[in-house]
């Protein structure tokens, strides 16, 4: 049925415990200028005409320290050994090597007083899906994020919870609904299509999540009590569900979560039993996406597609600040 958002906590019973994703957007996108390339012989490659131009820096994930996974553009033309110079050349790129899916690795080095992390924060561009058709604005940096988010570090918004204000959080505690937060740094695997016929050929990306132990309990705790857990899009089942079979008997933990910072490999497609979601409040997401898959598993195929075939013939709004749907 047609509803609302703003009817959200009529719809829910009073009891449920509504886990967010508090991940923060980083400003990934870095537009600098080639440096140079770490070398010693002459050739074609470092020709004067080869060594300057616009280059975009796409941090996707960081994997040590000062060592990131990167898109970088244009990525034929930039070798390993490679500088790119940001700003007035207070911050550095160097490209590392060469990884699958166009990927770079790449060293970040600070040339001023600020540490690399605060020359993104300055330097940096909002990652906007590339469906918004327009560059970032300054208005981006906050209007991109959740009034949840707290960890830097993903390098797109958990769009579910854009739908929430600080008002709607204060109705749904005045009605008795707890909450609880995880983070999830959502990776630009996440919006990569899937290209074979055979959902089990897909090669998952990897993102990094973290569990509290206090959320972990009161998960816990809800589901022993027969109270609903809602996940608040769909990167929160992906690390609540990874954890669980984590958790297996197997694991020795005893508990329904593990707790703790991990790498979520999970790939959730239909036929998938779930073993800590019992409500979904997802957005409307691209076709042949992982994401798509999600939602076909925990709600069934055939009932997700009439959803859109409706939700496409009353007008809805699709993906990142599209509308929503509540799956129970």
């Amino acid at each position: 049925m047609d509803r609302e958002f703003r009817e959200l906590p009529e719809l829910l019973r009073g009891d449920e415990l509504l886990v967010f994703n508090n991940a923060r957007v980083i400003p990934a996108r870095l537009l600098g200028r080639r440096a140079g390339v770490h070398s010693q012989r002459p050739s074609r490659a470092t020709a004067p005409e080869h060594l300057s131009g616009i280059v975009e820096v796409f941090l996707t994930k960081q994997t040590a320290p000062h060592t990131w996974e990167a898109l970088v553009r244009p990525g034929r033309k930039l070798g390993v050994g490679e500088r790119v110079l940001f700003g007035e050349g207070e911050l550095e790129a160097e490209i590392l090597g060469r990884g699958s899916y166009g990927l770079r690795t790449v060293r970040l080095s600070s040339k001023s007083r600020e540490s690399s992390l605060q020359l993104i924060e300055r330097l940096g561009h909002t990652p906007l899906p590339p469906y918004i058709e327009r560059e970032d604005d300054a208005a981006d940096r906050e209007r991109y994020q959740t009034v949840f988010a707290k960890i830097p570090g993903a390098v797109a918004a958990p769009t579910a919870g854009l739908h929430f204000s600080v008002e709607m959080m204060e109705r749904l505690r005045a009605k008795g609904i707890e909450s609880c937060e995880l983070t999830l740094n959502v990776g630009l695997g996440t919006f990569q299509p899937i290209h074979g016929e055979e959902l089990e050929h897909h090669m998952m990306h990897e993102e990094s999540y973290e569990i509290s132990a206090e959320t972990a309990g009161a998960i816990a705790r809800a589901r022993a009590a027969g109270r609903r857990v809602v996940a608040i899009g769909t990167t929160v089942v992906r690390a609540l569900e990874d954890s669980a079979q984590r958790a297996g008997p197997e694991s020795g933990s005893g508990g329904l979560l593990r707790a703790g910072h991990r790498e979520a490999h999970i790939f959730i497609t239909p036929g998938y039993s779930f073993k800590v979601v019992d409500v979904l409040l997802t957005n409307f997401h691209l076709p042949r996406s992982t994401l798509l898959a999600l939602v076909c598993a925990f709600a069934g195929r055939e009932k997700v597609l009439a959803a859109y075939r409706h939700a496409v013939e009353a007008g809805y709004r699709f993906y990142s600040y599209g509308d929503c749907m509540l799956i129970r």
